[in-house]
């Protein structure tokens, strides 16, 4: 009844309605500015009578999940607690009120402040929010395709650092004790030393790792002396280094762990490694396994002789060794019922457990490990394994298709950033890998999201197979004749559809043939 009470109050015109904004801005696109969007908002309640009393505003805030936004957590809080004057919330669009990749939370949200009397009406989307059965499936499709964005953005930016690693630069994260992160210009030139929290502000500029001074490459150095040639453990190590008033990078006390991430980092030896940890779309943070990294050896000067840090692997090998089985998995059963939870941080400052890399070693990954004593960390991996195999078949479709043109004669130009295809100089080809999703009906879907930013003449969906771990066919979808933003494919399709279908990537070899002898004759 309230909400009936609520809806024709919003709907009455004779009453000026007061409202509350709520505007958010990530770094996706300046045209989701909080200042845009809140001349948006204004122009709207402008014209439709409404007046605006409050602004809740979340800068620079991701909206993967509410963490950290402040401003709507605010406004969850004043509306529960009936400290408002306004019935109305008004928001730019779905996505600005949260690319939540479980669609529910965000309808959760609002249902919050529903049932409190205040409503939610998002004044650039072409629907209603009235709760009509077409405006409910309207907004459940748009909050779908909100977290879907983030979802295929993460995979598009992941394979963009993966690129970057392969060619010798560093992405994200300190440099780490006895090292500095030094900013390069598009040429190579040093431009200058990054210090802690700072970022390169061009795009063409880039980031190496350089010995950083030299009293702590030496105690870089003397840590392996000790651990190699004294036979001190990590904690004893830890310790020395603590009473001679050696600082970390941090400028905190060492700890078991600081000294094994010293000893085990591959950068000290000059690799650039990648994606030992996940921490993608605001999910919990993932300890990878080694054959999930992406590196690239030689690629800055190393402070540590390679046959040191090898020595020092072998030792922390040897110690795996010492453990049977059952007493690896009595020791974190036992780390499990006391601290109620597992990490690769937990075990490691642990004293007396064996280092996380001892479980990898044993297990092949920390997540079996888990499960030998009942642990399941509140993720799916499953989801995470196919979100891998996606980064790693992209870059190969993509070489296939330039070596497939090549071969014909054809002359083919991949723009670095964003994988578009430029083929004969005539049109433009983007690939898009579509996972296989099984609803709960039994029936299988692939969405296929048109990258509308990027307008290619043709997209090529990749279609994965039902387990999602390799190529099934492929979609030759051109622009023209899809002018939606989005498709969804199913078991079968419509047959205007399935006349764009290919079972192997063949049809690169006739598409570049055409335009070939078309620009010859």
């Amino acid at each position: 009844m309230q909400n009936n009470e609520v809806t024709e109050e919003l709907t009455e015109p004779s009453k000026r309605i007061r409202a509350a904004e709520y505007v958010r801005m990530s770094t996706e696109h300046q045209q989701y500015s909080t200042e845009n969007q809140a001349d948006r908002i204004r122009e709207y309640a402008r014209v439709q009578g409404i007046e605006i009393v409050r602004t809740y505003a979340d800068d620079g805030k991701s909206g993967l999940n509410i963490g950290g936004r402040k401003s709507l957590q605010q406004l969850l809080r004043d509306v529960d607690a009936g400290a408002t004057d306004f019935k109305l919330v008004l928001v730019y669009d779905v996505s600005r009120w949260g690319r939540f990749q479980d669609p529910d939370e965000a309808a959760y949200y609002e249902h919050l402040l529903k049932r409190k009397g205040v409503h939610v009406r998002y004044v650039a989307e072409q629907f209603d929010n009235d709760g009509s059965p077409v405006s409910t499936i309207v907004k459940g499709v748009k909050r779908a395709m909100a977290g879907e964005y983030s979802r295929e953005l993460s995979v598009k930016v992941f394979a963009g650092q993966c690129r970057l690693i392969e060619l010798g630069y560093r992405q994200g994260g300190p440099a780490g004790y006895g090292l500095r992160r030094v900013l390069l210009d598009q040429t190579g030139s040093v431009k200058a030393e990054l210090a802690r929290g700072e970022h390169k502000s061009l795009q063409t500029d880039r980031v190496i790792l350089m010995p950083g001074p030299d009293v702590e490459v030496q105690n870089v150095l003397q840590i392996y002396r000790w651990f190699t040639e004294d036979g001190l453990s990590e904690s004893e190590i830890a310790a020395r280094l603590n009473d001679q008033g050696v600082r970390t990078d941090l400028g905190r006390n060492w700890t078991r762990a600081t000294v094994h991430e010293v000893l085990t980092n591959e950068k000290y030896i000059g690799n650039n490694v990648f994606n030992r940890i996940s921490f993608k779309l605001k999910m919990l943070r993932t300890v990878n396994e080694p054959d999930k990294w992406v590196r690239k050896e030689g690629a800055f000067e190393a402070i540590v002789p390679p046959e040191t840090f090898y020595m020092a692997q072998g030792i922390i090998r040897g110690r795996t060794h010492r453990y049977s089985m059952e007493d690896l998995i009595e020791k974190l059963r036992n780390l499990y019922e006391h601290r109620g939870y597992l990490s690769g941080l937990i075990i490691d400052e642990t004293e007396g457990m064996p280092s996380s890399s001892a479980y990898i070693q044993k297990f092949g990954s920390l997540i079996r490990a888990y499960q030998t004593v009942g642990f399941t960390p509140d993720r799916d991996y499953r989801y995470l394994e196919a979100n891998q195999y996606l980064r790693r078949l992209h870059p190969q479709i993509v070489a296939q298709t330039e070596q497939a043109i090549g071969e014909l004669g054809g002359t083919i130009e991949r723009d670095p950033a964003t994988d578009l295809l430029v083929v004969n100089k005539e049109f433009t080809v983007s690939l898009v890998l579509a996972r296989c999703q099984t609803h709960d009906n039994g029936r299988n879907r692939w969405k296929v999201r048109f990258d509308t930013s990027l307008a290619p003449d043709i997209t090529v969906a990749v279609r994965l197979n039902h387990a999602n771990d390799a190529p099934m066919d492929y979609y030759l979808l051109p622009r023209l004749d899809f002018g939606q933003p989005r498709i969804s494919l199913a078991d079968r399709n419509a047959i205007e559809i399935e006349s764009y279908r290919f079972d192997t990537l063949e049809y690169f070899y006739g598409m570049a043939q055409r335009t070939r002898l078309r620009r010859a004759s």
